[in-house]
């Protein structure tokens, strides 16, 4: 059921035409896609989803939202710098792919000292089923902390830079 709702909302996020039913129902997919992950036993990447994607990430959009106005403004700069800028991260991520172990080979770095010892300690040593949720419950919860909190930060600052209002001009008055 969660999945039929969840391509429903897609394909009327696709359909509509309004800015800001896009974004509610941007919210509205993501937290069904936190009941998804909550259904799979994927507690934290449940959280986070609820947190950032039907929390803030909608929040922020409807404060964007009303920091727009009715027409589009002419863009005042050349087109290419950003272009460039996008080209050369491109080609730096392409580049730095490079050094990434092949995908599922077990003699890559990750796998061979601290995985196995997770993988058949953690069920006995927490009791709690989801290997991911038990390590960032219990291993890593002050790191899964500090990165809430940057998260949080983050969005406080973009709250409050889109909050700035500049202050017009008078106009003349003759």
């Amino acid at each position: 059921m969660l999945l039929v709702l969840l391509v429903v909302t897609a394909l009327t996020i696709v359909r509509v035409r309004s800015i800001l039913a896009v974004v509610m129902l941007g919210g509205i997919y993501s937290f069904l896609m936190a009941s998804v992950f909550l259904v799979l036993d994927a507690v934290d990447v449940a959280f986070t989803e609820a947190a950032v994607g039907a929390g803030i990430t909608t929040v922020l959009g409807l404060v964007a939202l009303s920091l727009t106005v009715d027409r589009e403004k002419i863009p005042s700069h050349n087109a290419l710098l950003p272009l460039a800028v996008v080209v050369v991260t491109g080609a730096v991520l392409l580049f730095a792919t490079q050094d990434m172990p092949n995908l599922g080979d077990p003699n890559a770095a990750p796998h061979q000292h601290v995985a196995p010892r997770y993988i058949e300690e953690t069920p006995r040593a927490i009791g709690i089923p989801n290997i991911v949720t038990a390590v960032l419950a219990d291993y890593r919860s002050f790191d899964t902390l500090g990165e809430v909190a940057v998260i949080f930060t983050a969005g406080i600052g973009v709250m409050l830079l889109l909050g700035r209002r500049r202050k017009r001009k008078p106009e003349d008055s003759e």
